[in-house]
Formats: structure tokens, C-alpha cells, sequence
């Protein structure tokens, strides 16, 4: 009887370690497969968003290829003109401290420009003080065809007195000194100025900006007046007419 219980008991441990060692390889299948079928989705999914972010910037480096000043505008690149640097001392009971003091004119060449001046002990810091004050005091321009202004005009500061006159495509910037930065920061490309005057710098530029300021194209006009925009070009046109007659006569 001692005999026939052992070896029962072994025959059922027998088939527990085989139910079990056939569980561990089901379960072991199954973790496989499971693994497997997680794996590839996120393979795919992976070369998917690799192929999309390459397409989106090829996309976006044709379209800043084809415009520029786009990139340009959202980059907030700006162009700085340094008109003058002058060494400043100040008297103290000690003796003289002496510092730089510079002008700069900054714009963005389609519209807006400003104009800024700075003191430092070091001229970098004088200039980057001058620039910083130039950002935050910009003006905007209105441009005829992004190239000249829309009539002609004069502006006045202290001694300062500037005539600034538009001109026809090809003419270019005939300007001197500190007017000349001005324009190139503006953008202006066609344009005839002069200064009667003091050339001081400092009253040169804001004599220009003076004038600046009151410049303005047929929109602001018409809104002004209550009028569409072709009437003030067509009695622009008739006014041509009517001088050069004169002037043939």
C-alpha cells in the first residue's frame, strides 16, 4: 500500500510540472506577441513623424528661400546705422571724467526707423544704450511703391533745416551724412535731400524725423477727407498735366 501511495504522489507531481512548464511557455508566447505587436506600431509611427517633420521643413525652407524679408521681419533683424561718436568729459573737484557719446539710427528698411543716442564710460555700451533707445522711439513711414516718398517736404529743429524731395525710380539716395543713414535705414532708395543749416548731427537727424512725420500717402488723405483714394491720385495726375502744359507754353 506504502508503494502504490508514492507512486501516485510522483505521478501527480509529474503532471503538475508539466501543466506548469506548459503554462511558463504559453505565457512566455504570449509575452512574445504582445511585445511584438507593441514594438511595430511604434515603429511605424516613428518613421511617420521622421518622414513628416522633414516635408514640413523642406516646406518652410522653400518659403523662406522664395520671401526673404519675411524671415527677416520674424526674426526682428534691424538695421543699424552708427551716425556719430563723440568723447565727453565731465569736470569734477578731482579733475575730468571722460566718457563716449554716441548716435545711432535704426529701421527695419520697409517703413520704420528710429533714432537713439547713448553715454558710457566704453563706446560698445554707449552704442548698445543708443540702440536700444533707437527700438523703442521707431516711426512708420509710408512709402511710395516701398522706394520714395509720397510728395515732397521740409522739417525744421533748432538751426537745423531740411528739404527733402521724392524722386523717380533710378535716381538713387542724394543725401549727405547723417540724412544718408536715415534713408538707408528707412529703406528709401530713390530720394534728392538738402540741408540748409547747422550740420550739427544731432539737429540734422531730428530735423529729418521733423519732417518725417508729417509725411503722408493718398489713403491717409482720402480717410482724412471723406474721399476715395482715385480721386486724390487723378487730381495728382491732372496737377502733372496742368504743369507740364505751363512749363511747354
Amino acid at each position: 500500500m506504502d508503494q502504490k501511495k508514492i507512486d501516485s504522489v510522483k505521478a501527480n507531481d509529474l503532471k503538475d510540472s508539466k501543466q506548469t512548464a506548459s503554462s511558463d511557455k504559453d505565457f512566455k508566447v504570449s509575452k512574445t506577441i504582445s511585445k511584438s505587436e507593441d514594438k511595430k506600431p511604434e515603429k511605424i509611427i516613428s518613421k511617420t513623424d521622421t518622414k513628416e517633420t522633414s516635408r514640413n521643413n523642406k516646406k518652410i525652407n522653400e518659403s523662406n528661400s522664395r520671401n526673404p524679408k519675411s524671415t527677416s521681419e520674424e526674426n526682428g533683424e534691424f538695421v543699424e546705422k552708427l551716425v556719430s561718436i563723440n568723447r565727453v568729459a565731465k569736470v569734477v573737484k578731482g579733475g575730468r571724467r571722460f566718457s563716449f557719446a554716441a548716435l545711432v539710427v535704426v529701421g527695419d528698411g520697409n517703413g520704420m526707423v528710429g533714432h537713439g543716442k547713448g553715454k558710457a564710460k566704453e563706446v560698445p555700451e554707449a552704442i548698445k544704450k543708443a540702440t536700444e533707445e533707437a527700438k523703442l522711439n521707431m516711426l512708420r513711414v509710408p512709402l511710395r511703391q516701398g522706394r520714395t516718398l509720397h510728395h515732397d517736404i521740409s522739417g525744421r529743429f533748432d538751426s537745423g533745416n531740411v528739404y527733402l524731395r521724392s524722386a523717380p525710380s533710378g535716381t538713387g539716395v542724394i543725401a549727405g551724412g547723417p540724412m544718408r543713414a536715415v534713408f538707408e535705414a528707412l529703406g528709401i532708395q530713390d530720394i534728392v535731400a538738402k540741408s540748409v543749416g547747422s550740420s550739427n548731427p544731432h539737429n540734422m537727424i531730428r530735423a529729418t524725423f521733423e519732417a518725417l512725420k508729417m509725411v503722408s500717402s493718398p489713403k491717409m488723405i482720402a480717410t482724412r477727407r471723406g474721399l476715395k483714394i482715385n480721386d486724390i491720385t487723378k487730381r495728382r495726375k491732372f496737377s502733372r498735366i496742368n504743369q507740364t502744359g505751363v512749363q511747354d507754353g
